[in-house]
């Protein structure tokens, strides 16, 4: 088949992807991404997985303050009486939906940071996710923090990865940017045989470059449906191509989080060299019905954790990585009229891996000692990145924080 007939057939057939359409616009392919493993001169060190909950996340209804008269009082309908949740200490408990979390606290794999923000909060979801993966609150800037770490170690190509259709503020830098590679693999109609585009994807003599990257993303794109879809089926989990019901927001963050992190898993077990991945979940804008749709949310996002962690779990590679867990800002103490949250502030941040050294870290903030009706901040964001810097990317962390020391926290072992 010449090139241009083969051109016309893929246009022409249905078939969707987002890596073959943005062939050639700088995203990372996915075939490119694990020939690195084939070429690396060493093991990769520390992996460190960065996964994003866009909306907002009710920290409140996410480490819950059972034992506190205030958070029953202040949220009516929406507080989880005490026999309900997840017991982590005499004072705090996990939502009901985080049963593998549980799992993972008792195995002393789960460290929790509460009350996490920075100063002078903003409640615009936009500004807020800008400054968290900027690591920049006083002032806008035009890097992340990972960034300018790429740009501090002089960066290869596929150092950090985003498994996400947009590559988030936090993987640019200056002079080196993060690559983007998308999870959703290929879109086939039933009247299209998957040997037939694999044929269709192998080059052609004499053909322009241009039409030989187009076409063989879709090959690439058929490594990634198979990844994804072999995960789903090892782990009961939907496929791929399922959005959850869930309302959409506008607030980022993409609805399928064990499709990324099938991806990063068979990156991390291959031996492909990068030390960041960014995945996301988004939904969580949770201003009415928050029961529900929050307990969705934090069910899919429990059963993706607790499989990737259990599963990096058996590997050499897989116990040197780290995931951290965190959302733009928290919601409200007090419920708002439609059995929702209004945007608040501070939050908590999960750390799990075999490293991690199990535990509270830090101090919940106070239900009464209010700021306009939100939570105080506790700890300060740049103080866990810092503390991710420091151990999982063996980074000075003062260098990435401009005016900003960070304070180690010890959620990190030796593994």
């Amino acid at each position: 088949m010449d090139a241009l007939t083969r051109r016309r057939f893929l246009l022409a057939s249905g078939v969707t992807g987002a890596a073959a359409l943005a062939a050639g616009s700088g995203a990372l392919a996915y075939s490119r991404l694990l020939s690195d493993a084939d070429h690396a001169e060493a093991p990769a060190g520390e992996t460190l997985v960065l996964v994003t909950l866009y909306g907002g996340n009710d920290g409140l209804n996410t480490v819950i303050p059972y034992d506190d008269p205030v958070y029953h009082d202040s949220r009516a309908e929406l507080a989880y009486p005490a026999e309900r949740t997840l017991h982590l200490t005499d004072t705090l408990a996990l939502n009901p939906a985080l049963t593998g979390l549980k799992r993972l606290w008792d195995d002393k794999r789960l460290a929790i940071i509460p009350g996490v923000g920075y100063p002078r909060p903003d409640r615009s979801h936009f500004r807020s996710m800008d400054i968290w993966q900027t690591g920049s609150p006083a002032n806008p800037v035009t890097t992340g923090w990972i960034g300018r770490w790429l740009d501090s170690v002089d960066a290869p190509v596929g150092t950090a990865v985003s498994f996400e259709p947009v590559l988030p503020p936090l993987l640019v830098g200056r002079r080196r940017i993060g690559s983007c590679i998308s999870y959703q693999g290929l879109d086939l109609p039933p009247w299209i045989d998957a040997g037939l585009v694999a044929d269709l994807g192998r080059p052609e003599p004499g053909e322009p470059e241009m039409q030989a990257r187009g076409a063989a993303a879709y090959a690439d794109l058929l490594e990634l449906r198979r990844v994804v879809r072999d995960a789903d089926d090892a782990t009961g989990a939907p496929k791929a191509n399922t959005e959850p019901p869930v309302p959409a927001t506008g607030t980022g963050g993409e609805s399928v989080l064990p499709a990324q992190l099938a991806l990063v898993a068979r990156c991390v077990e291959v031996g492909v060299p990068t030390r960041v991945y960014s995945v996301s979940l988004g939904g969580f804008d949770t201003h009415a019905d928050e029961i529900s749709t929050q307990e969705l949310l934090l069910r899919q996002l429990d059963d993706s954790l607790t499989s990737f962690v259990e599963r990096m779990a058996g590997s050499e590679a897989g116990r040197r990585v780290t995931v951290v867990v965190y959302s733009e800002f928290g919601r409200r103490v007090r419920a708002n009229a439609s059995d929702g949250t209004d945007h608040g502030t501070a939050g908590p941040v999960l750390v799990l891996g075999h490293r991690v050294t199990g535990g509270v870290y830090g101090e919940q903030p106070s239900l009464t000692a209010l700021d306009q009706g939100d939570l105080k901040a506790t700890t300060d964001f740049r103080d866990v990145f810092g503390s991710v810097l420091d151990s999982v990317l063996q980074a000075d962390p003062s260098r990435y924080f401009e005016g900003y020391e960070p304070r180690t926290l010890p959620i990190l072992g030796t593994g």
